[in-house]
């Protein structure tokens, strides 16, 4: 008699997929993919992302993020995902088959891209983690009815959304923010802001990332800075780049000006903390950076400049925040004055830059309700608090 010798198959591993389309996506989810695989450096991690999730351990599938879009995407840009969309649908059933099966994506902010990746996930009986909230508490409040659907949790990082999803049977988890995660090097970073230059005052100028918003916030920068220069003629600045090429575009911007790269201006690529540490007063476009700053306790003016107004007005209609600078909505009060949205010219930047300048009794006022923001926080560990979520959400 003849026995059949049964090797023991090897156990299938339960994968996660991340997606994220913008670098603050790329950012946000190196950091928890980092401590997932810091607790167990064999989980199979897949993602469609961007070079830092590469470096925190994931398996990228496809490269994104390097041509995100802010607002109304063109066609091109859907076809794009479109076809992105069918290649991830592809994949999982083709990953189905694998050792290492998806059982959970977790897709990270940008809502109009990830969106229909939810439904496709969800239909292939996978739960769905969402790392970063979608700001439907600020406009469009219908996207709730999909958002409960596509959802089995909402890790949130800001302290107010908990209440806005669980009143509306959304499950949502306070994780805290990225930004918070780690104690700034200050030594570290006093030795490299040395290097920057001294005058008075300390400018720093913080334009964005993408070429969009490069075109529309950097001239205006530019023209404030060399208004606020007439009026302080000791002043320096420092722009900050997020990486060289953002750093190259704008040096041929301010080459091309009528006015020539200013000798008292420089730039700094990719360490965005230094700038801040460095700077006397912030001249900031509206976003994530907004916390950043207020982080360290510096005074700074927000803006974000429009071209049209017409479209703001429609807009507005489906928009239920008060507030649009993230420390403001934070603190439920105007404590940063915000030029949001910021059709004319350089003039109302600077003439609120001169205010905080001279008057400290407003920077000590704008001071404290930043520490009430901050302290807002508690002592979370975002990427840990995750992490955890996401374990017990899969375990």
């Amino acid at each position: 008699m003849f026995y059949a010798c049964v090797l023991p198959s090897q156990p299938r591993k339960p994968a996660l997929l991340f997606t994220a389309f913008e670098p603050s996506g790329d950012d946000h989810a190196s950091a928890v993919i980092a401590e997932l695989k810091r607790r167990d450096p064999t989980h199979p991690i897949y993602a469609w992302g961007g070079p830092k999730m590469h470096r925190a351990g994931a398996t990228v599938i496809e490269r994104t993020g390097d041509d995100a879009v802010m607002g109304m995407p063109g066609a091109a840009k859907i076809i794009e995902h479109y076809r992105i969309n069918k290649r991830i649908e592809a994949w999982l059933r083709e990953n189905a088959q694998s050792d290492t099966p998806v059982v959970a994506h977790i897709p990270v902010d940008s809502p109009a891209a990830n969106g229909p990746i939810c439904d496709i996930t969800k239909a292939a009986g996978k739960k769905v983690i969402h790392l970063v909230a979608p700001q439907v508490w600020a406009w469009g409040r219908w996207r709730i009815h999909k958002l409960r659907r596509r959802t089995d949790m909402l890790l949130c990082m800001l302290p107010f959304e908990i209440e806005f999803f669980k009143q509306r049977n959304v499950p949502a988890l306070f994780v805290g923010h990225f930004l918070f995660d780690h104690p700034l090097d200050t030594q570290a970073i006093d030795m490299r802001a040395a290097t920057f230059g001294d005058g008075h005052p300390r400018i720093a100028m913080m334009p964005g990332s993408r070429p969009d918003e490069l075109n529309r916030h950097f001239p205006i920068l530019l023209e404030a800075f060399l208004q606020l220069r007439q009026k302080f003629p000791g002043a320096v600045g420092v722009v900050a780049a997020t990486n060289d090429e953002v750093a190259n575009r704008l040096r041929r911007a301010g080459d091309a000006s009528v006015h020539g790269w200013p000798e008292s201006l420089r730039i700094v690529t990719a360490d965005t903390d230094a700038v801040i540490r460095w700077c006397d007063i912030a001249l900031v476009k509206s976003g994530t950076v907004t916390l950043q700053v207020a982080k360290q306790l510096k005074p700074m003016v927000i803006f974000y400049k429009k071209s049209n107004p017409l479209l703001f007005l429609i807009a507005r209609t489906v928009l239920t925040t008060r507030y649009f600078a993230l420390p403001n909505l934070l603190a439920n009060r105007r404590i940063i004055p915000e030029l949001i949205p910021h059709y004319g010219g350089p003039g109302p930047i600077v003439a609120l830059a001169e205010r905080l300048i001279r008057d400290p009794l407003e920077r000590d006022a704008q001071i404290a309700g930043m520490q009430e923001v901050i302290n807002s926080f508690g002592e979370t560990s975002a990427s840990k608090a995750a992490a955890d979520a996401i374990e017990e959400l899969t375990r």
